[in-house]
Protein backbone atom coordinates (compact mmCIF):
# COMPACT_ATOMS: atom_id res chain seq x y z
CA UNK A 1 0.00 0.00 0.00
CA UNK A 2 3.14 2.37 0.49
CA UNK A 3 3.90 2.47 -3.33
CA UNK A 4 -0.13 3.11 -3.84
CA UNK A 5 -0.13 6.35 -1.30
CA UNK A 6 3.54 7.03 -3.13
CA UNK A 7 1.31 7.37 -5.87
CA UNK A 8 -0.86 9.24 -5.18
CA UNK A 9 1.59 11.71 -3.33
CA UNK A 10 3.75 12.14 -6.72
CA UNK A 11 0.32 12.91 -8.66
CA UNK A 12 -0.64 15.28 -6.31
CA UNK A 13 2.54 17.18 -6.19
CA UNK A 14 2.14 17.11 -10.33
CA UNK A 15 -0.85 18.32 -10.76
CA UNK A 16 -0.75 21.17 -8.15
CA UNK A 17 2.52 22.49 -9.76
CA UNK A 18 1.00 22.77 -13.55
CA UNK A 19 -1.61 25.12 -11.68
CA UNK A 20 1.16 27.57 -10.29
CA UNK A 21 1.55 28.19 -14.70
CA UNK A 22 -2.13 29.04 -15.14
CA UNK A 23 -3.86 25.85 -15.66
CA UNK A 24 -7.05 25.53 -14.94
CA UNK A 25 -9.28 22.49 -17.05
CA UNK A 26 -8.06 19.09 -17.23
CA UNK A 27 -9.56 16.61 -19.22
CA UNK A 28 -9.66 13.06 -18.33
CA UNK A 29 -10.63 9.73 -20.22
CA UNK A 30 -11.25 6.67 -18.20
CA UNK A 31 -8.33 4.34 -17.46
CA UNK A 32 -6.84 1.87 -14.97
CA UNK A 33 -3.30 3.11 -14.83
CA UNK A 34 -4.03 7.16 -14.64
CA UNK A 35 -5.63 6.47 -11.79
CA UNK A 36 -2.86 8.46 -9.26
CA UNK A 37 -3.57 11.76 -11.71
CA UNK A 38 -7.43 11.20 -12.19
CA UNK A 39 -8.26 11.80 -7.93
CA UNK A 40 -5.24 14.11 -7.95
CA UNK A 41 -6.96 15.95 -10.42
CA UNK A 42 -10.42 15.69 -8.87
CA UNK A 43 -9.54 16.68 -5.31
CA UNK A 44 -7.39 19.88 -7.18
CA UNK A 45 -9.81 22.56 -5.58
CA UNK A 46 -7.94 24.90 -8.41
CA UNK A 47 -9.01 22.45 -11.66
CA UNK A 48 -12.54 22.27 -13.58
CA UNK A 49 -12.45 18.54 -14.62
CA UNK A 50 -14.11 17.74 -17.87
CA UNK A 51 -14.81 14.00 -19.10
CA UNK A 52 -14.84 12.06 -22.65
CA UNK A 53 -14.69 8.11 -23.09
CA UNK A 54 -12.78 8.92 -26.59
CA UNK A 55 -9.44 10.00 -26.12
CA UNK A 56 -9.02 12.00 -29.95
CA UNK A 57 -12.04 13.76 -28.73
CA UNK A 58 -10.59 14.31 -25.58
CA UNK A 59 -7.50 15.99 -26.76
CA UNK A 60 -9.80 18.53 -29.49
CA UNK A 61 -12.28 19.31 -26.17
CA UNK A 62 -8.67 20.26 -24.38
CA UNK A 63 -7.60 22.30 -27.73
CA UNK A 64 -10.98 23.96 -27.75
CA UNK A 65 -10.23 24.92 -24.15
CA UNK A 66 -7.12 26.22 -24.66
CA UNK A 67 -8.74 28.62 -27.81
CA UNK A 68 -10.75 30.45 -25.43
CA UNK A 69 -8.84 30.72 -22.36
CA UNK A 70 -5.11 30.84 -23.78
CA UNK A 71 -4.24 29.56 -20.88
CA UNK A 72 -2.55 26.23 -20.59
CA UNK A 73 -4.81 22.97 -20.36
CA UNK A 74 -4.33 19.41 -19.79
CA UNK A 75 -5.31 16.07 -21.00
CA UNK A 76 -5.06 12.76 -18.74
CA UNK A 77 -5.83 9.39 -20.69
CA UNK A 78 -4.14 5.62 -19.69
CA UNK A 79 -1.21 3.78 -21.42
CA UNK A 80 -1.18 2.38 -24.60
CA UNK A 81 -3.32 3.21 -28.00
CA UNK A 82 -5.00 5.82 -25.40
CA UNK A 83 -1.84 7.75 -25.56
CA UNK A 84 -1.54 7.46 -29.81
CA UNK A 85 -5.34 8.91 -29.90
CA UNK A 86 -3.64 12.54 -29.06
CA UNK A 87 -1.79 12.45 -31.52
CA UNK A 88 -4.10 14.82 -34.10
CA UNK A 89 -4.75 17.46 -31.46
CA UNK A 90 -1.14 17.32 -30.57
CA UNK A 91 -0.29 18.39 -34.12
CA UNK A 92 -2.91 20.94 -34.12
CA UNK A 93 -1.60 22.89 -31.04
CA UNK A 94 1.51 22.42 -32.52
CA UNK A 95 0.90 24.76 -35.42
CA UNK A 96 -1.81 27.15 -34.41
CA UNK A 97 -0.23 27.85 -31.10
CA UNK A 98 -2.49 26.68 -28.09
CA UNK A 99 -0.73 25.20 -25.09
CA UNK A 100 -1.89 21.51 -23.99
CA UNK A 101 -0.12 19.59 -21.38
CA UNK A 102 -0.20 15.81 -22.04
CA UNK A 103 -0.04 13.57 -19.20
CA UNK A 104 -0.27 9.77 -20.20
CA UNK A 105 -0.08 7.19 -17.54
CA UNK A 106 2.54 4.46 -18.48
CA UNK A 107 3.26 0.72 -17.45
CA UNK A 108 6.62 0.83 -15.50
CA UNK A 109 10.10 0.38 -18.03
CA UNK A 110 10.29 -3.17 -16.51
CA UNK A 111 6.84 -4.17 -18.09
CA UNK A 112 7.91 -2.64 -21.96
CA UNK A 113 8.78 -4.70 -24.62
CA UNK A 114 8.45 -8.07 -22.71
CA UNK A 115 4.67 -8.88 -23.79
CA UNK A 116 2.85 -7.04 -20.81
CA UNK A 117 -0.33 -6.01 -21.52
CA UNK A 118 -1.06 -2.51 -22.73
CA UNK A 119 2.85 -1.83 -22.18
CA UNK A 120 3.73 -0.17 -25.62
CA UNK A 121 7.07 1.91 -26.61
CA UNK A 122 5.73 5.62 -25.11
CA UNK A 123 8.52 7.39 -24.63
CA UNK A 124 9.40 9.37 -27.87
CA UNK A 125 6.12 8.27 -29.52
CA UNK A 126 4.84 11.78 -30.69
CA UNK A 127 8.55 12.19 -32.04
CA UNK A 128 9.49 16.19 -32.57
CA UNK A 129 5.52 17.10 -32.41
CA UNK A 130 5.78 18.21 -28.87
CA UNK A 131 7.32 21.41 -27.74
CA UNK A 132 8.45 20.12 -24.53
CA UNK A 133 9.11 16.82 -23.31
CA UNK A 134 9.54 15.05 -19.93
CA UNK A 135 9.68 11.25 -19.14
CA UNK A 136 9.46 10.92 -15.45
CA UNK A 137 10.64 7.97 -13.46
CA UNK A 138 8.38 5.48 -11.61
CA UNK A 139 7.37 7.69 -8.34
CA UNK A 140 10.64 7.11 -5.78
CA UNK A 141 11.21 8.88 -2.57
CA UNK A 142 15.04 8.27 -3.88
CA UNK A 143 14.13 11.55 -5.65
CA UNK A 144 13.88 14.40 -3.99
CA UNK A 145 9.93 16.63 -4.15
CA UNK A 146 11.98 19.45 -5.29
CA UNK A 147 13.08 17.49 -8.32
CA UNK A 148 9.98 16.41 -9.52
CA UNK A 149 8.20 20.22 -9.31
CA UNK A 150 11.32 22.11 -10.21
CA UNK A 151 11.52 19.89 -13.68
CA UNK A 152 7.75 20.53 -14.24
CA UNK A 153 8.21 24.51 -13.72
CA UNK A 154 11.21 24.09 -16.27
CA UNK A 155 9.13 22.68 -19.05
CA UNK A 156 5.93 24.64 -18.57
CA UNK A 157 8.26 27.76 -18.66
CA UNK A 158 9.90 26.79 -22.12
CA UNK A 159 6.47 25.94 -22.85
CA UNK A 160 5.98 28.79 -25.72
CA UNK A 161 3.32 27.19 -27.64
CA UNK A 162 2.04 24.04 -28.55
CA UNK A 163 2.67 21.01 -26.06
CA UNK A 164 4.37 19.12 -23.41
CA UNK A 165 3.92 16.06 -22.99
CA UNK A 166 4.77 14.14 -19.78
CA UNK A 167 5.06 10.48 -19.63
CA UNK A 168 3.90 9.27 -16.16
CA UNK A 169 4.99 5.72 -15.18
CA UNK A 170 3.16 3.86 -12.39
CA UNK A 171 4.02 1.00 -10.80
CA UNK A 172 1.11 -1.10 -8.74
CA UNK A 173 -0.62 -0.61 -6.48
CA UNK A 174 -2.76 1.97 -8.09
CA UNK A 175 -5.70 1.38 -5.69
CA UNK A 176 -5.78 1.29 -1.45
CA UNK A 177 -7.23 3.05 1.28
CA UNK A 178 -4.18 4.28 3.30
CA UNK A 179 -3.57 7.39 1.90
CA UNK A 180 -1.47 8.96 4.78
CA UNK A 181 2.31 7.40 3.89
CA UNK A 182 5.13 9.38 2.43
CA UNK A 183 3.40 13.47 2.92
CA UNK A 184 7.41 13.70 4.81
CA UNK A 185 8.30 13.40 1.16
CA UNK A 186 5.76 16.12 0.52
CA UNK A 187 6.43 18.02 3.11
CA UNK A 188 9.80 18.88 2.08
CA UNK A 189 8.79 21.48 -0.03
CA UNK A 190 7.49 23.51 3.38
CA UNK A 191 5.44 26.82 2.39
CA UNK A 192 5.50 26.37 -1.26
CA UNK A 193 2.13 24.14 -0.40
CA UNK A 194 0.37 27.56 1.17
CA UNK A 195 1.15 29.84 -1.68
CA UNK A 196 0.43 30.29 -5.62
CA UNK A 197 3.46 30.91 -7.46
CA UNK A 198 5.64 27.78 -8.84
CA UNK A 199 9.17 26.97 -6.95
CA UNK A 200 11.30 27.39 -9.90
CA UNK A 201 10.54 30.67 -11.63
CA UNK A 202 11.51 31.69 -15.29
CA UNK A 203 10.02 34.52 -15.79
CA UNK A 204 10.97 35.80 -20.15
CA UNK A 205 11.03 39.40 -20.47
CA UNK A 206 10.14 40.39 -24.14
CA UNK A 207 9.78 44.23 -25.13
CA UNK A 208 8.71 45.01 -29.24
CA UNK A 209 10.13 47.95 -30.07
CA UNK A 210 9.57 50.22 -32.92
CA UNK A 211 11.33 49.11 -36.43
CA UNK A 212 13.76 51.45 -36.98
CA UNK A 213 13.21 52.33 -40.42
CA UNK A 214 9.42 52.40 -39.88
CA UNK A 215 8.92 55.91 -40.95
CA UNK A 216 10.59 55.11 -44.65
CA UNK A 217 8.57 51.80 -45.12
CA UNK A 218 5.14 53.38 -43.65
CA UNK A 219 5.53 56.15 -46.58
CA UNK A 220 5.21 52.81 -49.42
CA UNK A 221 1.80 51.37 -51.33
CA UNK A 222 1.06 49.08 -48.64
CA UNK A 223 -1.46 46.07 -48.69
CA UNK A 224 -2.37 44.47 -44.98
CA UNK A 225 -3.42 40.72 -45.08
CA UNK A 226 -5.32 39.61 -42.15
CA UNK A 227 -5.17 35.91 -40.62
CA UNK A 228 -6.12 34.15 -37.60
CA UNK A 229 -6.68 36.59 -34.83
CA UNK A 230 -8.39 37.47 -31.41
CA UNK A 231 -11.44 39.39 -31.90
CA UNK A 232 -9.67 42.39 -30.13
CA UNK A 233 -6.48 42.44 -32.65
CA UNK A 234 -9.06 42.37 -35.25
CA UNK A 235 -10.63 44.98 -34.73
CA UNK A 236 -7.43 46.60 -34.05
CA UNK A 237 -5.83 45.40 -37.38
CA UNK A 238 -9.29 46.85 -39.51
CA UNK A 239 -8.79 50.56 -37.93
CA UNK A 240 -5.20 50.76 -38.70
CA UNK A 241 -5.16 49.30 -41.77
CA UNK A 242 -7.98 52.25 -42.85
CA UNK A 243 -6.08 54.71 -40.97
CA UNK A 244 -3.39 54.04 -42.89
CA UNK A 245 -5.05 54.48 -46.05
CA UNK A 246 -4.08 51.22 -47.00
CA UNK A 247 -6.27 48.01 -48.26
CA UNK A 248 -7.15 45.05 -45.86
CA UNK A 249 -7.68 41.59 -46.92
CA UNK A 250 -9.28 39.86 -44.37
CA UNK A 251 -9.28 36.43 -43.88
CA UNK A 252 -12.53 34.71 -42.31
CA UNK A 253 -10.84 34.06 -39.57
CA UNK A 254 -9.43 37.51 -39.04
CA UNK A 255 -12.93 38.65 -37.23
CA UNK A 256 -11.54 42.49 -38.99
CA UNK A 257 -15.11 42.50 -40.75
CA UNK A 258 -13.89 41.60 -43.80
CA UNK A 259 -13.78 45.41 -45.39
CA UNK A 260 -13.45 43.98 -48.80
CA UNK A 261 -15.10 40.82 -48.56
CA UNK A 262 -15.57 37.92 -51.30
CA UNK A 263 -12.19 38.69 -51.53
CA UNK A 264 -11.38 34.48 -53.41
CA UNK A 265 -13.95 35.88 -55.81
CA UNK A 266 -12.58 39.20 -56.99
CA UNK A 267 -9.03 38.13 -56.76
CA UNK A 268 -9.73 35.87 -59.65
CA UNK A 269 -9.76 38.61 -61.76
CA UNK A 270 -7.23 40.67 -63.97
CA UNK A 271 -7.25 43.69 -63.29
CA UNK A 272 -7.29 43.60 -59.31
CA UNK A 273 -4.43 41.47 -60.04
CA UNK A 274 -2.92 44.48 -61.62
CA UNK A 275 -3.44 47.08 -58.65
CA UNK A 276 -1.87 44.59 -56.07
CA UNK A 277 0.88 44.05 -57.92
CA UNK A 278 1.57 47.80 -57.30
CA UNK A 279 1.79 47.36 -53.56
CA UNK A 280 5.85 48.11 -52.34
CA UNK A 281 4.96 46.82 -48.51
CA UNK A 282 2.91 43.72 -47.61
CA UNK A 283 2.24 43.13 -44.00
CA UNK A 284 0.51 40.10 -43.21
CA UNK A 285 -0.91 40.10 -38.98
CA UNK A 286 -1.52 36.76 -38.47
CA UNK A 287 -1.12 33.11 -40.06
CA UNK A 288 -3.29 30.53 -42.06
CA UNK A 289 -5.11 32.62 -44.51
CA UNK A 290 -8.14 30.41 -45.90
CA UNK A 291 -9.05 31.66 -49.55
CA UNK A 292 -7.51 29.61 -52.88
CA UNK A 293 -7.17 32.96 -54.78
CA UNK A 294 -5.99 34.72 -51.53
CA UNK A 295 -2.59 31.94 -50.80
CA UNK A 296 -2.01 31.97 -55.04
CA UNK A 297 -1.87 35.54 -55.24
CA UNK A 298 0.35 35.66 -51.88
CA UNK A 299 2.54 33.35 -53.48
CA UNK A 300 3.41 35.02 -56.63
CA UNK A 301 2.94 38.79 -55.33
CA UNK A 302 6.41 40.46 -55.11
CA UNK A 303 6.87 42.86 -52.80
CA UNK A 304 9.49 44.98 -52.12
CA UNK A 305 9.48 43.87 -48.65
CA UNK A 306 6.59 41.24 -46.93
CA UNK A 307 6.39 41.19 -43.42
CA UNK A 308 4.87 38.54 -40.74
CA UNK A 309 3.43 39.75 -37.75
CA UNK A 310 2.42 36.55 -35.30
CA UNK A 311 3.27 35.47 -31.77
CA UNK A 312 3.84 31.82 -33.51
CA UNK A 313 7.65 31.38 -33.61
CA UNK A 314 8.93 29.98 -37.50
CA UNK A 315 8.95 31.79 -40.81
CA UNK A 316 5.23 30.96 -41.22
CA UNK A 317 5.57 31.84 -45.27
CA UNK A 318 5.61 29.48 -47.67
CA UNK A 319 6.20 31.66 -50.88
CA UNK A 320 9.89 32.77 -48.85
CA UNK A 321 9.51 35.86 -49.70
CA UNK A 322 11.93 38.54 -48.60
CA UNK A 323 11.32 40.23 -45.60
CA UNK A 324 10.75 40.24 -42.05
CA UNK A 325 8.95 37.94 -39.24
CA UNK A 326 7.92 39.77 -36.14
CA UNK A 327 6.89 36.94 -33.66
CA UNK A 328 5.50 39.16 -31.27
CA UNK A 329 1.72 39.59 -30.28
CA UNK A 330 -0.33 41.45 -33.53
CA UNK A 331 -1.76 44.44 -30.60
CA UNK A 332 1.68 44.84 -29.43
CA UNK A 333 3.09 45.10 -32.63
CA UNK A 334 0.29 48.02 -33.54
CA UNK A 335 0.77 49.82 -30.59
CA UNK A 336 4.53 50.22 -31.63
CA UNK A 337 3.62 51.72 -34.96
CA UNK A 338 0.54 53.70 -34.61
CA UNK A 339 -0.87 54.68 -37.90
CA UNK A 340 -0.96 58.49 -37.10
CA UNK A 341 2.07 60.05 -38.33
CA UNK A 342 4.96 61.28 -35.45
CA UNK A 343 6.49 63.73 -37.99
CA UNK A 344 5.56 67.30 -38.46
CA UNK A 345 1.71 67.82 -39.19
CA UNK A 346 2.44 70.12 -42.28
CA UNK A 347 4.38 66.94 -43.59
CA UNK A 348 1.25 64.65 -45.29
CA UNK A 349 2.26 61.22 -46.69
CA UNK A 350 0.11 60.07 -49.34
CA UNK A 351 -0.23 56.66 -47.48
CA UNK A 352 -2.66 58.55 -45.47
CA UNK A 353 -5.20 58.50 -48.63
CA UNK A 354 -5.91 55.25 -49.74
CA UNK A 355 -4.16 53.90 -52.89
CA UNK A 356 -5.72 51.14 -54.57
CA UNK A 357 -9.81 52.58 -53.70
CA UNK A 358 -10.69 50.76 -57.03
CA UNK A 359 -10.61 47.25 -55.03
CA UNK A 360 -13.76 48.68 -53.49
CA UNK A 361 -15.63 49.06 -56.40
CA UNK A 362 -14.48 45.08 -56.76
CA UNK A 363 -15.52 43.70 -53.52
CA UNK A 364 -18.98 45.22 -54.80
CA UNK A 365 -19.15 43.72 -58.26
CA UNK A 366 -18.39 40.58 -56.35
CA UNK A 367 -21.03 41.07 -53.52
CA UNK A 368 -23.37 42.12 -56.13
CA UNK A 369 -22.87 39.17 -58.64
CA UNK A 370 -23.46 36.24 -55.23
CA UNK A 371 -26.24 38.11 -54.02
CA UNK A 372 -27.97 38.08 -57.32
CA UNK A 373 -27.24 34.54 -58.04
CA UNK A 374 -28.28 33.18 -54.38
CA UNK A 375 -31.06 35.08 -54.15
CA UNK A 376 -34.24 32.89 -52.89
CA UNK A 377 -31.82 30.02 -52.80
CA UNK A 378 -31.86 27.48 -49.86
CA UNK A 379 -28.27 25.55 -50.21
CA UNK A 380 -25.29 25.21 -48.70
CA UNK A 381 -23.70 28.35 -50.30
CA UNK A 382 -26.70 30.75 -49.55
CA UNK A 383 -26.30 29.68 -45.87
CA UNK A 384 -22.32 30.71 -46.01
CA UNK A 385 -23.66 33.99 -47.64
CA UNK A 386 -25.36 34.80 -45.08
CA UNK A 387 -24.47 33.19 -42.03
CA UNK A 388 -23.85 36.58 -40.05
CA UNK A 389 -27.85 36.31 -39.79
CA UNK A 390 -27.63 32.98 -37.95
CA UNK A 391 -25.40 34.15 -34.97
CA UNK A 392 -26.00 34.19 -31.58
CA UNK A 393 -25.89 37.94 -29.85
CA UNK A 394 -22.47 37.90 -27.66
CA UNK A 395 -22.19 35.06 -29.04
CA UNK A 396 -19.23 33.34 -31.14
CA UNK A 397 -18.55 31.22 -33.96
CA UNK A 398 -16.71 27.98 -34.79
CA UNK A 399 -15.98 26.48 -38.55
CA UNK A 400 -15.51 23.57 -39.61
CA UNK A 401 -12.52 22.62 -42.50
CA UNK A 402 -12.80 21.69 -46.06
CA UNK A 403 -15.60 22.95 -47.75
CA UNK A 404 -17.37 25.14 -45.93
CA UNK A 405 -14.74 27.30 -44.48
CA UNK A 406 -13.80 28.13 -47.80
CA UNK A 407 -17.29 29.10 -48.51
CA UNK A 408 -17.83 31.46 -45.90
CA UNK A 409 -14.36 33.06 -46.34
CA UNK A 410 -15.65 33.36 -50.42
CA UNK A 411 -19.38 34.30 -50.20
CA UNK A 412 -19.82 35.59 -46.49
CA UNK A 413 -18.51 38.51 -44.32
CA UNK A 414 -18.48 38.37 -40.73
CA UNK A 415 -18.80 41.21 -37.54
CA UNK A 416 -15.87 42.78 -36.90
CA UNK A 417 -14.82 41.78 -33.48
CA UNK A 418 -16.95 38.71 -33.30
CA UNK A 419 -15.40 35.81 -31.84
CA UNK A 420 -14.44 33.05 -34.97
CA UNK A 421 -12.64 30.08 -33.96
CA UNK A 422 -11.83 26.79 -36.10
CA UNK A 423 -8.78 24.24 -36.53
CA UNK A 424 -6.60 25.87 -39.71
CA UNK A 425 -3.37 24.95 -38.38
CA UNK A 426 -3.44 20.98 -40.04
CA UNK A 427 -6.47 21.69 -41.47
CA UNK A 428 -8.17 18.21 -40.70
CA UNK A 429 -11.54 17.30 -40.08
CA UNK A 430 -10.96 14.89 -36.35
CA UNK A 431 -12.34 16.39 -33.41
CA UNK A 432 -14.30 19.34 -34.78
CA UNK A 433 -17.45 18.73 -32.90
CA UNK A 434 -15.16 18.23 -29.82
CA UNK A 435 -12.90 21.52 -30.41
CA UNK A 436 -16.08 23.94 -30.88
CA UNK A 437 -17.44 22.35 -27.50
CA UNK A 438 -14.22 23.18 -25.88
CA UNK A 439 -14.53 26.47 -27.48
CA UNK A 440 -18.07 26.74 -25.75
CA UNK A 441 -17.38 25.75 -22.39
CA UNK A 442 -13.89 27.79 -22.21
CA UNK A 443 -16.17 30.98 -22.93
CA UNK A 444 -19.22 29.97 -21.11
CA UNK A 445 -20.95 31.92 -23.93
CA UNK A 446 -23.96 30.94 -26.92
CA UNK A 447 -22.18 29.39 -30.23
CA UNK A 448 -22.99 27.95 -33.20
CA UNK A 449 -20.74 25.83 -35.00
CA UNK A 450 -20.94 24.69 -38.45
CA UNK A 451 -19.44 21.68 -39.93
CA UNK A 452 -19.66 19.05 -42.85
CA UNK A 453 -21.46 15.78 -42.48
CA UNK A 454 -18.13 13.67 -43.40
CA UNK A 455 -16.53 15.75 -40.57
CA UNK A 456 -19.60 15.18 -38.22
CA UNK A 457 -19.44 11.19 -38.87
CA UNK A 458 -15.93 11.31 -37.83
CA UNK A 459 -16.21 13.06 -34.25
CA UNK A 460 -19.28 11.52 -34.17
CA UNK A 461 -18.86 9.99 -30.13
CA UNK A 462 -18.29 13.99 -29.28
CA UNK A 463 -21.78 14.26 -29.82
CA UNK A 464 -21.89 12.60 -26.21
CA UNK A 465 -19.82 16.25 -25.32
CA UNK A 466 -23.24 18.41 -26.26
CA UNK A 467 -25.03 17.14 -23.49
CA UNK A 468 -25.98 19.63 -20.32
CA UNK A 469 -23.90 22.29 -21.65
CA UNK A 470 -24.56 25.71 -19.49
CA UNK A 471 -25.31 27.56 -22.82
CA UNK A 472 -26.73 26.76 -25.86
CA UNK A 473 -24.63 25.15 -28.63
CA UNK A 474 -26.27 24.86 -31.85
CA UNK A 475 -24.35 22.29 -34.05
CA UNK A 476 -25.30 22.89 -37.97
CA UNK A 477 -24.44 19.78 -40.20
CA UNK A 478 -24.23 20.50 -43.96
CA UNK A 479 -25.02 17.26 -45.62
CA UNK A 480 -24.10 17.66 -48.95
CA UNK A 481 -23.35 13.41 -49.09
CA UNK A 482 -19.53 13.24 -48.81
CA UNK A 483 -16.35 15.37 -49.02
CA UNK A 484 -17.43 17.90 -51.58
CA UNK A 485 -14.42 20.05 -51.29
CA UNK A 486 -12.99 17.36 -53.83
CA UNK A 487 -15.39 18.67 -56.65
CA UNK A 488 -13.13 22.07 -56.25
CA UNK A 489 -9.99 20.19 -57.32
CA UNK A 490 -9.52 18.18 -60.22
CA UNK A 491 -9.56 14.42 -58.91
CA UNK A 492 -10.78 11.95 -61.56
CA UNK A 493 -13.93 12.23 -62.88
CA UNK A 494 -14.87 8.58 -63.00
CA UNK A 495 -13.41 7.70 -59.63
CA UNK A 496 -14.52 11.16 -57.48
CA UNK A 497 -17.03 9.59 -55.61
CA UNK A 498 -15.68 6.26 -54.86
CA UNK A 499 -12.41 7.56 -53.35
CA UNK A 500 -12.64 11.10 -52.59
CA UNK A 501 -16.10 12.19 -51.80
CA UNK A 502 -17.32 8.81 -50.40
CA UNK A 503 -21.31 9.32 -50.08
CA UNK A 504 -22.43 7.90 -46.95
CA UNK A 505 -25.97 8.26 -47.52
CA UNK A 506 -26.95 8.94 -43.66
CA UNK A 507 -29.28 11.06 -42.02
CA UNK A 508 -28.51 12.96 -38.37
CA UNK A 509 -31.99 12.41 -36.59
CA UNK A 510 -30.88 9.00 -35.26
CA UNK A 511 -27.33 10.55 -34.54
CA UNK A 512 -29.16 13.03 -32.03
CA UNK A 513 -31.81 10.70 -30.94
CA UNK A 514 -28.74 8.06 -29.78
CA UNK A 515 -27.14 11.08 -27.55
CA UNK A 516 -30.87 12.43 -26.67
CA UNK A 517 -30.21 16.11 -28.76
CA UNK A 518 -32.61 18.09 -30.24
CA UNK A 519 -32.60 17.68 -33.57
CA UNK A 520 -34.21 19.85 -36.57
CA UNK A 521 -34.06 19.59 -40.41
CA UNK A 522 -35.34 22.76 -41.79
CA UNK A 523 -36.39 22.53 -46.07
CA UNK A 524 -36.01 26.73 -46.14
CA UNK A 525 -34.77 29.90 -45.04
CA UNK A 526 -38.20 30.94 -43.09
CA UNK A 527 -38.21 27.55 -40.67
CA UNK A 528 -33.98 27.74 -40.53
CA UNK A 529 -34.29 31.19 -38.79
CA UNK A 530 -36.81 30.10 -36.80
CA UNK A 531 -34.82 26.87 -35.10
CA UNK A 532 -32.01 29.14 -35.16
CA UNK A 533 -34.16 31.73 -32.98
CA UNK A 534 -35.82 29.05 -30.40
CA UNK A 535 -32.26 27.88 -30.43
CA UNK A 536 -30.78 31.37 -28.71
CA UNK A 537 -34.44 32.38 -26.98
CA UNK A 538 -34.79 29.06 -25.11
CA UNK A 539 -31.18 28.23 -24.30
CA UNK A 540 -31.47 24.47 -25.73
CA UNK A 541 -28.81 22.69 -27.30
CA UNK A 542 -29.42 21.79 -30.80
CA UNK A 543 -28.59 19.50 -34.07
CA UNK A 544 -29.52 21.23 -37.38
CA UNK A 545 -29.12 19.03 -40.10
CA UNK A 546 -29.03 21.03 -43.68
CA UNK A 547 -29.37 18.21 -46.30
CA UNK A 548 -28.59 19.99 -49.38
CA UNK A 549 -27.81 18.86 -53.35
CA UNK A 550 -24.44 17.14 -53.22
CA UNK A 551 -22.05 19.10 -55.38
CA UNK A 552 -24.31 22.62 -55.18
CA UNK A 553 -22.03 24.36 -53.25
CA UNK A 554 -18.49 23.57 -54.79
CA UNK A 555 -20.54 23.99 -58.33
CA UNK A 556 -21.86 27.91 -57.06
CA UNK A 557 -18.05 28.82 -55.57
CA UNK A 558 -16.72 28.04 -59.47
CA UNK A 559 -19.38 29.67 -61.24
CA UNK A 560 -19.03 33.00 -59.38
CA UNK A 561 -15.62 32.87 -59.56
CA UNK A 562 -15.73 32.35 -63.55
CA UNK A 563 -18.91 35.24 -63.48
CA UNK A 564 -16.77 38.04 -61.37
CA UNK A 565 -12.93 36.67 -63.37
CA UNK A 566 -15.14 37.98 -66.57
CA UNK A 567 -16.83 41.27 -65.33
Amino acid sequence: MSNCALNRRWAELLLEALTRHGLRHVCIAPGSRSTPLILAAAENQKLTCHTHFDERGLGHLALGLAKVSRKPVAVIVTSGTAVANLYPSLIEAGLTGEKLVFLTADRPPELIDCGANQAIRQIGIFASYPSQTLALPCPTTDIPASWLVSSLDNGMSNLKQGSLHINCPFAEPLYGNDMTAHQDWQQTLGEWWQGSEPWLSQPEIRTMTKVEDWEFWRQKRGIVLAGRMDAEEGELVARWAKEMGWPLIGDVLSQTGQPLPHADLWLNHSRTQDILSQGQLVIQFGASLTGKRLLQWQEKCQPEQYWIVDPISGRLDPANHQGRKFTCRVADWLREHPAHLTRHPTHVSYSQFSWADELEIWSRKAFECTQTKLAERFSEAAVAHQLHQLLPEQGQLFIGNSLIVRLVDALGQLPAGYPVYSNRGASGIDGLIATAVGVQRAANKPTLAIIGDISALYDLNSLALLRNLSTPLLLIVVNNNGGQIFSLLPTPQEERQRFYCMPQDVNFDHAAAMFGLNYAAPANWTELKQYVRQVWEHKVTTLIELKVADSEGATCLQELLKQVAKL
